[in-house]
């Protein structure tokens, strides 16, 4: 098989990891372009949210470079993302394409399916190699959602604009061509320093929660890449989900999983009592936690139409009046110009460091 797969932030190094390991050809999508977004708006139907239509520009470049094989995840619940595969297979049928797609939906108690997923991707190799390429392709992801935590941090107080976020992307290559635990360590020790490293500013930043539907939060092409943007600002973002948590939360049963899940019903529920899909919940549980922990504002993101996410932005000012937290919601589509997104951030920002000075006297 030629695999492929969504482009979603750095979720490319663990799948290609993993599935390398497993022996197949891998072909990685490029990253996602103007060109991406035209091929998979023209071909989707117009009301479809953002990330279906980026999907199926991925996939459209992908086929286009070979792959033969479409791996993806599942959902469930009230969300339309447990159709993104057979309304995208369905695209590419008419289109002409014979592509294969094996799509992972949430076990949910159904482990002999998803165990039967896995196997269809494992090249005939026992469940406990499958898993044991699995695990080294989390492994690296956990790395970089490590070091972008401690990056965002840097970010704001470095003195060179854009070191820390070079430093990050040489790191993640690095990390796609190691081959071995002992590899990684070293890779993440090396990091490490080089982010201690950078020269800093002495200063109190502004911080900022970033929260909202996973694909926008997670990859910068579609966001406008508002987390170097407000890093530029002198900024200090904390993003409240990771791919690995994702995975952790939906695909891998942990402990850590479990105890958030518990959190976000918990911190939600005066304000949402029950799962609205997606990533709904934790929106609305974000912004309680954030405002807890004294964060001077939120940006939640969402693509236009999506569901949960319009009943969290309905939800947010009450929250926001309630805990006196300011927040800001965007929401992007194919229209979305970056002009109009920074010049909403930089009011955002001039308006909390303004409540600051008037809080501190």
């Amino acid at each position: 098989m030629r695999v492929t797969f969504p482009h979603m932030g750095n979720l490319w190094l663990g799948l290609k990891t993993a599935l390398q390991e497993l022996g197949h050809e891998v072909i990685v999508p490029p990253k996602p372009s103007k060109r991406t977004l035209t091929l998979g708006s023209q071909r989707s139907p117009e009301f479809a949210c953002l990330p279906l239509k980026i999907n199926l520009g991925c996939f459209l470049e992908a086929l286009e470079a070979g792959a033969d094989t479409i791996i993806m995840a599942g959902g469930v619940g009230p969300c339309r993302f447990g159709y993104y595969g057979a309304v995208q297979k369905r695209i590419l049928e008419d289109l002409g394409y014979n592509v294969r797609f094996i799509i992972f939906d949430p076990p949910q108690g159904r482990w002999r399916e998803f165990l039967n997923d896995l196997r269809r991707v494992g090249n005939g190799k026992p469940l406990y190699k499958i898993f044991s390429a699995l695990l080294f392709g989390i492994r690296k992801l956990e790395i970089m959602d490590y070091l972008e935590k401690i990056g965002h941090k840097i970010k704001a107080r470095e003195v060179n604009k854009g070191e820390t976020t070079h430093i990050l992307e040489k790191t993640l290559h690095k990390l796609d061509d190691a081959s071995s635990y002992r590899e990684i360590r070293r890779i993440r020790k090396e990091a490490l320093e080089e982010l201690l490293s950078v020269q800093r500013k002495k200063i109190d930043p502004l911080r900022v929660a970033i929260t909202g539907e996973i694909f926008v939060v997670l990859e910068p092409f579609v966001n406008m890449d508002v987390e170097n943007e407000l890093g530029k600002m002198d900024v200090e973002v904390e993003r409240a989900l990771y791919i690995t948590d994702w995975v952790k939360e939906h695909l891998i049963p942990s402990i850590q999983g479990i105890r958030k899940h518990h959190l976000l019903e918990k911190m939600s529920k005066p304000y949402l009592g029950h799962f609205v899909g997606g990533d709904g919940q934790l929106s609305v549980a974000s912004a309680v936690i954030y405002a807890k922990r004294k964060f001077h504002g939120m940006v939640h993101l969402m693509p236009f139409t999506c569901m949960p996410e319009i009943i969290a932005q309905s939800i947010l000012p009450r929250v926001s009046k309630d805990l006196s937290f300011p927040v800001l919601t965007l929401v992007f589509d194919e229209h979305t110009g970056k002009a109009g997104v920074l010049t909403r951030l930089e009011a955002f920002v001039d308006l909390l460091q303004r409540r600051r000075v008037v809080e501190v006297h």
